[in-house]
């Protein structure tokens, strides 16, 4: 529009400037609060498995309580990472990544202190509610903050996906030695010094990362958010049902029916959003619907093959909870080793051929663990097979990572972000259930038939694994320099 006569002419509207690259002194904060933050999320979906018999002795817990322990946590941060990420992108990742690390501490303590299953139940859904912040809006922290430096950023995303999956192994440890030497309530307790630790290196390290306009605010998708937690929530829940109902009972397939229509609302609000929670665009790219898919069987495969080993080592060989934490180990130190070498040799082979060398090396691992012995001597056969399987695990993680993740614009990492997590909490407890089920031998009262079903188990899990081998040939070969 023209000026008014007589009137100056406005000077134009300045351009936003461009975000300038983070300082690599910052940089290396970003990645330590991070990963310190993901090895907190994912060890506490393990810590507690090694003490849930002491936890029953003292609170009185029931079955159904001892498995919500678990439950409790793992279906509400499956249930609110997407909607969690999101909230990151809408009003500052820094801010969502405190508030949800302020929440975790503080639930970690009132774990730690309950005397009857209703407090810890409750403070187990608060810590998934903290653990939903801390996880997805971690990983979309590395990714903005490195985005100007792609070696730095390859290094981040190393240690990130790295300490995810030794987390998972060293809970088991951990679990064992605070419980027998401190009692179960260090389980919990463990998390205050570490969160008020990270809560003060995030306020002076972490530069506060832009929200979205108000306008951009008021356009949540509140349908989107309700759906997608709805279908994650649910599924979950189903899943951990089937540990003490049939498949087929009314009541499982009525929660799995409830999850698929959430899904299926979810899929038609967000292709009529304004800002949906998840631009369907993303899913054009085939390298995050195959990482995401690899993930969801990576963590299936995780999960099962820890939870199979702990119940080996203490059921079948009599461990107490220090000396079965102790046996993963080797396991936790190779997964580590291969990790760091994921990060150099991704360079030299590229993801799918890492991604299906590290499937066949884990499953080989799972695999040599069917003929476990009964008998109580050293477990040679356990630690040939635990550091087999940690090998490959170790080298699939950054590479599954970084598919899930190429070619995402920066205002859309939080969704990748989010998705790439609940794959792995979705894939962990629908990989778990089924193969409890598997599992389940004719006489629980019975050493040998309950040993065959946990071989069964690890058959089951090994040829699992094999699948990442196809969808990691399917990913879009690297454009040629």
């Amino acid at each position: 529009m023209a000026n008014s006569p007589g009137r100056p002419d406005a000077a134009p509207p300045l351009a936003k400037p461009a975000p300038r690259p983070t300082r690599p002194a910052r940089r290396d904060v970003i990645a330590l609060v991070a990963c310190v933050a993901q090895f907190m999320v994912v060890l506490d979906s393990t810590i507690v498995t090694v003490a849930l018999p002491d936890l029953r002795a003292s609170l009185d817990l029931s079955d159904t309580g001892q498995q919500w322990v678990v439950n409790a946590y793992l279906i509400t941060l499956g249930g609110l990472l997407v909607v969690a990420a999101r909230a990151g992108d809408l009003f500052g990742r820094k801010s969502v990544f405190q508030t949800g690390l302020l929440i975790f501490t503080a639930a970690g303590v009132l774990g730690g202190v309950a005397h009857d299953t209703t407090t810890l139940l409750v403070a187990r859904v608060a810590q998934g509610l903290g653990a939903a912040a801390l996880a997805s809006n971690g990983l979309s922290l590395i990714a903005a903050g490195y985005a100007h430096d792609p070696i730095r950023r390859g290094r981040a995303l190393t240690l990130w996906s790295l300490t995810g999956g030794v987390a998972a192994a060293a809970g088991l440890v951990l679990g064992g030695v605070l419980t027998q030497q401190f009692g179960w309530r260090w389980v919990f307790l463990v998390n205050a010094p570490v969160g008020v630790a990270l809560l003060f290196t995030a306020g002076l390290g972490l530069a506060s990362t832009p929200a979205a306009d108000p306008g951009e605010r008021r356009r949540i998708d509140v349908g989107g958010a309700l759906a997608v937690t709805g279908a994650t929530g649910l599924f979950g829940y189903a899943v951990s049902r089937t540990t003490t109902h049939a498949w087929t009972s009314p009541g499982v397939l009525g929660t799995f029916a409830g999850a698929a229509l959430c899904t299926v609302a979810f899929v038609l609000i967000e292709r009529t959003a304004a800002r949906p929670l998840v631009p369907l665009k993303m899913w054009r790219l085939p390298a995050l619907r195959f990482g995401n898919l690899m993930m969801l069987v990576l963590g299936s495969a995780m999960t099962a093959t820890l939870y199979f080993m702990s119940l080996y080592l203490q059921g079948i060989l009599g461990y107490g909870a220090l000396r079965a934490g102790g046996a993963m180990v080797p396991l936790t130190v190779t997964m580590l080793g291969a990790g760091m070498a994921a990060h150099r040799l991704i360079a030299v082979l590229g993801p799918r051929a890492l991604l299906a060398g590290g499937a066949v090396t884990a499953a080989v691992g799972v695999l040599f663990l069917v003929r476990l012995p009964a008998d109580g001597g050293f477990p040679v056969r356990f630690v040939i097979g635990s550091v087999v399987a940690g090998a490959g695990v170790g080298l699939m993680l950054l590479p599954v990572t970084v598919a899930a993740t190429a070619g995402i614009e920066a205002r859309d990492a939080g969704a990748a972000s989010g998705l790439l997590n609940t794959a792995r909490q979705l894939g962990g407890a629908l990989g778990l259930a089924v193969l409890v089920t598997v599992a389940a031998p004719d006489s629980a009262t019975d050493p040998a038939a309950v040993l065959d079903g946990y071989h069964t188990a690890f058959a089951v899990d090994g040829f699992l694994i094999l699948l990442v081998v196809p969808l990691a040939l399917l990913l879009p070969r690297p454009p040629r320099p």
